[in-house]
């Protein structure tokens, strides 16, 4: 009998790590295309929402805006008997040593977290910019409407709250606009240093900029396509880390490129109709993001946004030139493609908040042997394992095998030379943490 009890134990376990969620899928249905347009448009009607515009108008510039957003979560958190903890972080920046900076002011976040109810201290985090610029990024009083760049992932953010709140999670989930972005990434730094003294533990953070364009400057018109841009390994790794990987690999394997692969597995899994597109870099090729602050601190981060961007309609004052319509308007955004981006964050956030805590020290061994081996610490939550491994030519995590509740395994016959590998914690319900790449090593 108790044999058999057993056994009915494996094969529940079996089964539910085999299966997707149905609450995934339901979150997708629930994201609302309407929604995101209608927020869309009433941070358009702001006017300007460059940083150091009007503070004091209800109806135009930055402090009305972020009022607005302000609102909106509090409205979000009525309706969820107050689950949203809502509220301002700010900093303040001064013009001398700033060249964007016209005059001193306050940078202002608007924060809502919604607690987890396992692992209040963990966050997984979505961010959205606040913030938009004319031609000159020193002009704080020209319409600089900012439909795509960035109302598109600031109402992003807002929808996924509304979506996300009407469920519990056991971690913690950030929904935050960000200012001051485009005159030096000032509110993410102001966010990632709040976080760092709060010592929140991060899972990492989604960061929406421009996920709302279709139609590229190139003439590509594509709608399932977007990008996640992640650095490679963390900005403030020790010299030992950086030196132990000419023998033991992980160039390709920081905390970022893990969250990465997991967004990309994750839509791959539940919204297969979609295709991302992961870039191996920071950003845009010489140009950057509000994840790069909490990079920056250790803290894993990506960007999400559209494939194919129109370069006439970004930082562009309203106008037009020999037949070119020049200015981020709200009639260049495609809200279908919008209301996607917003699932992918959704899903990934539910996904990540819904699983237990990753490994942290995952051991390799099998040197000159014809078997990989590993050791891990078990860690609260889990119900078991799972044991990725890929080509090293590989994006992606190409194999697998769930080990069960262990906290040590061999794969037999698999040479460690020719493969990298790594290690995630599977949760009651069959959501996963993030993949660990072994940062240690033995014989």
């Amino acid at each position: 009998m108790k044999k058999l009890i057993i056994l009915s134990l494996l094969l529940f376990t079996y089964i539910s790590i085999g299966q997707t969620s149905q609450k995934i899928y339901d979150i997708i249905d629930s994201i609302s295309s309407k929604r995101i347009e209608k927020d869309i448009q009433t941070l358009v009607n702001f006017g300007t929402r460059n940083t150091f515009s009007d503070t004091i108008s209800n109806t135009r510039g930055i402090g009305a805006a972020r009022r607005w957003i302000k609102s909106e979560f509090e409205s979000i958190s009525k309706n969820c008997n107050n689950c949203l903890d809502v509220f301002y972080q700010k900093d303040f920046v001064t013009k001398e040593g700033n060249r964007r900076v016209p005059h001193d002011a306050w940078v202002v976040n608007v924060v809502a977290i919604q607690k987890g109810t396992k692992y209040p201290n963990r966050y997984i985090i979505m961010s959205g910019d606040i913030d938009s610029r004319a031609s000159n990024t020193m002009d704080f009083t020209t319409d600089a409407p900012g439909a795509n760049d960035n109302a598109s992932g600031m109402a992003g953010t807002i929808e996924a709250a509304r979506v996300l709140s009407n469920y519990q999670f056991e971690s913690s989930i950030v929904y935050v606009g960000l200012s001051g972005e485009e005159q030096g990434l000032f509110g993410g730094s102001g966010l990632a240093k709040y976080a760092k003294e709060k010592n929140w533990d991060i899972i990492g953070i989604l960061n929406n900029d421009m996920i709302g364009n279709i139609k590229g400057v190139d003439g590509v018109i594509d709608n399932r396509t977007f990008r996640i841009f992640s650095e490679p390994v963390p900005a403030n790794e020790t010299e030992r880390e950086r030196q132990l990987r000419r023998f033991y690999g992980g160039e390709v394997d920081g905390i970022s490129r893990q969250l990465a692969r997991y967004v990309h597995k994750t839509v791959k899994t539940y919204m297969p109709e979609m295709n991302p597109m992961m870039v191996y870099r920071l950003d845009r090729f010489g140009r950057g993001g509000h994840h790069r602050p909490f990079n920056d601190l250790g803290f894993a981060g990506i960007r999400i946004m559209e494939a194919h961007e129109n370069y006439n309609q970004q930082h562009q004052d309203i106008r037009e030139e020999n037949g070119i319509k020049y200015g981020d308007v709200i009639e260049h955004v495609n809200f279908e493609y919008a209301k996607k981006l917003t699932a992918v964050n959704a899903i990934n956030m539910a996904s990540l908040a819904s699983a237990p805590p990753a490994p942290k020290n995952v051991a390799i061994g099998g040197i000159v042997e014809p078997s990989a081996k590993f050791k891990w610490d078990k860690v609260e939550g889990a119900v078991g394992y799972k044991i990725y491994w890929r080509d090293t030519t590989s994006p992606t995590w190409d194999y697998s095998r769930y080990v069960g509740d262990v906290s040590e395994f061999t794969l037999e016959g698999i040479v460690i030379d020719n493969f990298f590998f790594g290690i995630a914690a599977i949760g009651k319900d069959g959501f996963e943490s993030p993949v660990v790449f072994p940062n240690k090593v033995f014989r």
